[in-house]
């Protein structure tokens, strides 16, 4: 069964990894047009956040697909590995 939300309550969401590590607030949501489903989430990074110097991207937004949200609740929790990518030593 699925759950629906208003999208405007999930307007500035904050956006966390999985290991407790801020990485933003949720700016914008892509959703496809034709099925439906979200497929990415534009977070505006936190450049305050240790999280943010491990990130490749220079721009202050950037895209996580949704594949990699496992919770949502009073924020979006998502899979690190999905945000930073491998790391060099992987």
């Amino acid at each position: 069964m699925y759950k629906y939300t208003i999208a405007r309550q999930l307007a500035t969401k904050r956006v966390i990894t999985n290991r407790g590590d801020e990485v933003g607030k949720l700016v914008d949501l892509l959703v496809n047009e034709v099925t439906g489903d979200v497929e990415l989430l534009l977070v505006e990074v936190d450049r305050e956040s240790k999280l943010a110097k491990r990130i490749t991207s220079t721009d202050r937004m950037i895209e996580v697909p949704y594949s990699a949200v496992t919770a949502v609740s009073d924020v979006f929790i998502v899979d690190e590995r999905e945000v930073v990518g491998p790391s060099p030593a992987q």
